[in-house]
C-alpha cells in the first residue's frame, strides 16, 4: 500500500490537474491524503470530491508541517509525496515504488522531474550539493537526451516528487518544521543519507512540474527561505571539517553569482535592474539573520544526529563531495 501525500496552499487548478494525473496510476494500490494550509479558494472541497482524504489547516503551517501530517495519517508502507503544481505520468508510482522497495536499505526513489512548459528539459533527476549547503537538481535545465534514462544511486530526492520508505522515517523522524518550505527535502534527504539509508533514482517514475508556482522564481521572500535554510542545513547535519570551510564555498559562489549578474543571466534573470539586484541583497541578509535566530536550536538538533548516525563525519564529507554541484551550474 502507498500513501500519496500532497501539502496544498490555495491553486485550485494546479491541484486538480494533480489530482486527476493520480486517478490514471497504473498496477499499484494506493491512498491520497491532502494536506490544506488554510485554503481560501475552495480547493479542499475540490479535492474532497476527487476522491482525497482531506487534512484542514486553519493557517498556512508549511511545506514541512503539511508534509508530517499527512505522513502521521498515511495507511501505506511507503510514502509519496507530490507538489500541488506536479502532474505525474500514468507509471510514476509503480516506478518509484519497484525502485524503493528493491532492497532493505533502499530508502528513498527520486522521480525524473520534467519542466511543465518545456518537457523537453530536465527540472530535477534526483539532487545534488554545493560544499557552503545550497543544493539543486541534477540536470536542472538540461535538454532530456536520454542521459538521466538509468535507474541509479542519486543523494537524495526532491520532495515535489518522491517516495519514502515508511519505516525510514518512523526511525530518523520527518521534515524538520524549522525549515518551513525549501531546503526541506535536503534536509531529510542527507539526515537519512547519514542514517546509512540510500536513495535510488527511478528514470520512468517522471512527472511534469511547475517551476516556481508556490512564491514565484522572483519571490524575495522564497530567496530569504532558501538562504535561511542552506546554513541551516550546513550547521546541522555537515561535518565540522566541512563547516569551517562553509564561508570560503559561499564567497565563491557569491563572486559567480555576481559575475553572472553582470550579464544578467543565470538565477538572478529573475531579479532585473539595480532594484532587483537589492532585492537579492535584502533577500540574502534577511535569510542569514533568520538563520542565526535559529542556530542554537539547529545546534541542539545536530547534537542529536550522533544517535543515528550509521556514517562518520569522513564518510559524511565523502557523500556530499562525490555528490557535489558544480559551481557553473550553482551559480
Amino acid at each position: 500500500m502507498i500513501s500519496v501525500v500532497i501539502a496544498n496552499w490555495n491553486r485550485r487548478d494546479l491541484l486538480r490537474a494533480c489530482l486527476c494525473s493520480l486517478q490514471h496510476q497504473q498496477g499499484v494500490e494506493f491512498e491520497t491524503i491532502v494536506v490544506d494550509n488554510g485554503s481560501t479558494d475552495g480547493s479542499p472541497d475540490l479535492a474532497a470530491s476527487l476522491g482525497a482524504r482531506v487534512i484542514r489547516n486553519s493557517a498556512n503551517r508549511g511545506f514541512c508541517a503539511a508534509n508530517n501530517q499527512g505522513i502521521a495519517a498515511a495507511h501505506g508502507d511507503f510514502i509519496a509525496l507530490l507538489n500541488n503544481d506536479a502532474e505525474a505520468s500514468p507509471h510514476w508510482l509503480g516506478a518509484l515504488h519497484r525502485a524503493c522497495s528493491s532492497r532493505p536499505d533502499v530508502g528513498m526513489a527520486a522521480s525524473k522531474i520534467l519542466v511543465y512548459e518545456d518537457p523537453r528539459r530536465i527540472d530535477k533527476a534526483g539532487h545534488l550539493i554545493f560544499p557552503d549547503g545550497q543544493n539543486r537538481g541534477r540536470g536542472a535545465g538540461a535538454l532530456d537526451a536520454g542521459q538521466f534514462d538509468s535507474v541509479q544511486e542519486v543523494l537524495w530526492p526532491d520532495g515535489c516528487a518522491a517516495m519514502y520508505r515508511k519505516s525510514m522515517l518512523d526511525a530518523i523522524g520527518g521534515f524538520d518544521e524549522d525549515f518551513f518550505a525549501y531546503g526541506d527535502d535536503a534536509e531529510l534527504g542527507l539526515r537519512a543519507r547519514i542514517a546509512g539509508w540510500r536513495c535510488l533514482y527511478a528514470p520512468d517514475a517522471i512527472v511534469r512540474h511547475h517551476r516556481g508556482a508556490t512564491m514565484g522564481k522572483g519571490s524575495a521572500r522564497r530567496l530569504a527561505l532558501i538562504e535561511r535554510n542552506r546554513v541551516l542545513l550546513a550547521a546541522k547535519l555537515f561535518p565540522w571539517s566541512l563547516l569551517a570551510l562553509n564561508p570560503v564555498y559561499y564567497a565563491v559562489r557569491l563572486a559567480a553569482g555576481v559575475a553572472l549578474a553582470r550579464r544578467n543571466s543565470g538565477d538572478t534573470a529573475a531579479f532585473p535592474g539595480i532594484r532587483g539586484k537589492l532585492a537579492i541583497a535584502a533577500g540574502l541578509i534577511l535569510g542569514d539573520l533568520g538563520a542565526l535566530r535559529l542556530l542554537p536550536r539547529i545546534l541542539a538538533k545536530r547534537r542529536g544526529i550522533a544517535r543515528m548516525r550509521k556514517l562518520s563525519p569522513a564518510e559524511t564529507r565523502r557523500l556530499i563531495l562525490a555528490h557535489r554541484l558544480p559551481l557553473r551550474e550553482v551559480a
